[in-house]
């Protein structure tokens, strides 16, 4: 099988399994049922991946690599806007992108803690062999950064230009723009209704977005 024939064959696998993910989750899917979905047997299956961590890493790396050209794609087509507006509109697009994908905001929470608690992979005591074994593994290490990246240069542009008021660090604020939306879309994966308390997810995400401005504007000190 030639190459491209393989690239297309591991996409239609990563498909099925994506399907299979999020009908019944990670820990309730089975080897046998991805296998079925992608009209292949098991033998195939396994030749191209491994294990079933292998297998929800390459979501992950999909879910990464989805947000980086969502976030690239918000750049490439406002060049003219303020760079405020700019960030606010990749904040925004980050609480959407997970929202509307709950089976990748899943494997990239599930892969920030796995970093975490490996201290970014050098304690491999705590990786097991399948995530060390893992080609996506290797894969996701190489990328993960991107997104983040991504808005820290756009912070800084916007301080440069005048848009963007604080004077913390881009990346402080990235990383606090990062944690502050993956708590709300912990909520909203986590409730699996569009209420909680009676109380509309959609302020809650205002709310995000304007404390989200408020500290680009410099109007919170954070000293």
């Amino acid at each position: 099988m030639n190459s491209q024939k393989r690239q297309e064959k591991e996409r239609a696998i990563i498909d099925a399994a994506e399907s299979v993910f999020r009908s019944v989750g990670f820990k309730n899917a089975k080897m046998d049922d991805i296998a079925k979905v992608a009209g292949i047997t098991k033998v195939t299956l396994y030749s191209y991946f491994q294990s079933k961590e292998n297998l929800y890493l390459s979501i992950t790396w999909r879910a990464t690599n989805e947000l980086t050209k969502t976030f690239s794609d918000i750049v490439k087509r406002n060049p003219e806007k303020p760079r405020l507006e700019v960030i606010l509109l990749i904040v925004e697009s980050f609480m959407d992108f997970c929202a509307q994908n709950f089976l990748y905001s899943e494997a990239l929470l599930d892969y920030f803690e796995m970093n975490r608690s490996s201290n970014s992979g050098q304690d491999t005591s705590r990786l097991t062999e399948a995530v060390l074994q893992s080609n996506y593994y290797k894969k996701i290490q190489v990328i993960q950064n991107q997104p983040f990246k991504i808005l820290a240069r756009e912070v800084a542009r916007g301080q440069e230009e005048g848009s963007v008021k604080m004077t913390i660090d881009p990346m402080l604020y990235t990383l606090h723009a990062w944690t502050a939306s993956l708590g709300y879309i912990k909520v909203i994966n986590s409730n699996g209704s569009p209420t909680i308390f009676n109380i509309d997810f959609s302020k809650l995400k205002l709310m995000n977005l304007k404390l989200a401005e408020q500290i680009l504007l410099g109007d919170l000190d954070l000293s």
